[in-house]
């Protein structure tokens, strides 16, 4: 019977001794499905909406760690932002979105080569280095926490 103390109160009483504030999860009213990003390499076929992050192909798990973890620093929008690799210089589809975070000069020539002009003229592209560059210096990380600034910024004041 190793289970017989372990009722409710008994557990209630041994954190109150050892000092242990319990928190309690809130009841959530009924919440709208969270729409999840698309897989790596491909691409939303309408609009994306509020951003997309383009990055090259063949990124490392530690890369795509880092990438993620730094998305959450912007919040849910772009955290679940969709994630588009370009593989030999070509993107699989060009979603239109408010804003675009891209990893890599080759990745933006190959979104400018494939976005139309309307569409380019009204998102807010901002250029990050690749994720190697930034995984192995601390200025590549300066760099994309700029960057990442700059996005949330364009797309607070976009909604706006």
């Amino acid at each position: 019977m190793a289970n017989a103390h372990a009722t409710l109160p008994h557990r209630e009483r041994v954190l109150r001794a050892l000092g242990v504030t319990p928190w309690v999860r809130r009841a959530v009213a009924q919440e709208a499905p969270v729409a999840e990003a698309p897989v790596v390499g491909t691409a939303p076929a309408v609009v994306a909406g509020e951003c997309v992050v383009v990055l090259p192909a063949g990124c490392s798990p530690r890369e795509l760690d880092l990438i993620g973890r730094a998305l959450l620093t912007c919040g849910p929008a772009v955290a679940r932002a969709p994630r588009i690799e370009v593989a030999q210089g070509q993107l699989p589809a060009a979603p239109e979105a408010r804003a675009y975070l891209v990893f890599g000069e080759a990745q933006a020539h190959a979104l400018g080569r494939e976005l139309p002009a309307a569409t380019l003229s009204r998102a807010h592209i901002v250029l990050a280095d690749e994720p190697s560059g930034v995984l192995t210096s601390g200025a590549g990380k300066r760099r994309l926490w700029n960057a990442l600034r700059s996005l949330r910024r364009a797309l607070a004041s976009s909604a706006e």
